[in-house]
């Protein structure tokens, strides 16, 4: 017994102590718009303790559990994919491996966060190429259901998740034939919703009002998908009329286009895949990837995400349709804010997550060389929540498995 109590101390004990990694001499891209050259990131437990100049610091070997020098690498926060079926599905011509989209037209109480898949074998290829955190999110009817804020890796779904019901989905309706009659009915479903918020028999309870109620009150986004001028205009008029504390164009292809009207409104923009092609005949044959560009001279706060064909597997892309950007406006620093602090702050998490700095969440990885140009990224280090993550995947075993048994040379790059 006594032997028993010893070894549960010991544990304990262990348990207990700060875990202290330190990692030194690479180059830190913060994640809003600043670098810093030759840095040291300390970090403590989960957190980030600080980021500093490696050259000017002295530290001592004895302070630090694990130091690892990254001379010549990059330091990157997390990248986030905003607007994502990754981890809701992953075969999609097998409908049994498809769990993103719910039986009817009105489901703000369906809810992501329990439905997110931490085996998923797409994840982990996801993770590899630095996207480290994704909010998985509903499809389908006019309000699909509550999306989830989730991390990249974890025992189950209760240990990956950074924002259970950050907000509802709301698909704002294209038809121009039936555009009036379903605008009325959204209307009316927020009107009911919004009495039940704050005014309501505390006898009855409805689970789908009762899903809706955080969005009146400010403790969670309405995610409204809109691309047109006409949709995104009556949008800023719909969130004004009911008070909408917190909404979110998502998709945005007109967004540049009533720009004046998004900043007053203080209303962000979620934009569609950047490698896709125009909608218009008229359009510049390179509008999508210098979207980014006009909004940020409008003064508009955005993000970059991956709605489109193929989504989970083609987040792997993320970091690259952000490193298109650059070649149209965008600077290396803003476009890697679009894909991480931008979404952050619009999702509600900057607090934590985001950026390399002290006090948030030690969720980054290291890169031989910049992240965003798909010939340089490849992640040497990742830590999630400031635990150790692999930096392999299947696809890289298999590769590894065959080129072995077929005794080929490696490729140089």
């Amino acid at each position: 017994m006594k032997g028993y109590i010893l070894l549960l101390a010991i544990f304990m004990s262990t348990q207990l102590s700060a875990q202290r990694i330190l990692l030194l001499h690479g180059t830190a891209h913060i994640g809003n718009g600043q670098v810093l050259e030759t840095a040291a990131i300390g970090v403590v437990n989960d957190r980030i303790a600080f980021v500093k100049n490696s050259l000017t610091q002295t530290f001592a070997k004895e302070d630090w559990d694990t130091i690892i020098n990254c001379n010549g690498q990059h330091f990157y926060p997390g990248l986030v994919s905003a607007n994502n079926t990754l981890g809701l599905t992953e075969i999609d011509a097998v409908r049994a491996t498809r769990d993103f989209n719910d039986v009817g037209d009105w489901n703000p109480h369906v809810r992501t966060q329990i439905a997110y898949n931490v085996e998923s074998k797409v994840v982990e290829t996801v993770r590899t190429n630095g996207v480290l955190l994704v909010q998985a999110t509903p499809r389908g009817g006019w309000i699909s259901g509550s999306s989830a804020v989730m991390k990249l890796s974890g025992w189950n779904w209760e240990d990956a998740t950074v924002l259970a019901d950050d907000g509802i989905h709301l698909n704002w309706p294209a038809d121009p034939k039936n555009y009036l009659a379903q605008k009325r009915e959204i209307e009316q479903f927020f009107e009911l919703s919004k009495t039940y918020a704050l005014d309501r028999d505390e006898q009855i309870t409805d689970l789908r009002l009762e899903a809706m109620k955080a969005c009146f009150v400010g403790q969670k986004r309405v995610y409204i998908h809109a691309e047109s001028i006409q949709q995104i205009t009556d949008v800023i008029d719909f969130a004004a009329a009911f008070q909408v504390k917190y909404p979110v164009i998502v998709g945005g292809r007109d967004a540049h286009l009533v720009g004046a009207k998004l900043k007053d409104a203080k209303i962000p923009v979620m934009l569609s895949r950047i490698h896709s092609l125009p909608t218009r005949e008229d359009d510049l044959t390179f509008l999508p990837y210098q979207l980014p560009f006009l909004l940020k001279t409008q003064g508009i706060k955005f993000c970059i995400q991956n709605d489109g064909d193929m989504q989970p597997m083609n987040t792997r892309n993320l970091p690259f349709q952000a490193g298109t950007t650059m070649a149209y406006g965008l600077t290396e620093e803003d476009a890697l804010q679009s894909i991480s602090l931008s979404v952050c702050q619009i999702m509600g998490i900057d607090k934590d997550y985001g950026s390399l700095e002290a006090g948030k969440k030690a969720t980054f990885f290291v890169s031989k060389g910049p992240a965003l140009d798909m010939r340089t990224n490849q992640l040497t280090h990742i830590l999630v929540d400031g635990q150790f993550i692999s930096t392999s995947n299947f696809q890289e075993q298999l590769y590894l498995k065959y080129r072995k048994k077929y005794n080929i040379q490696k490729v140089s790059n």
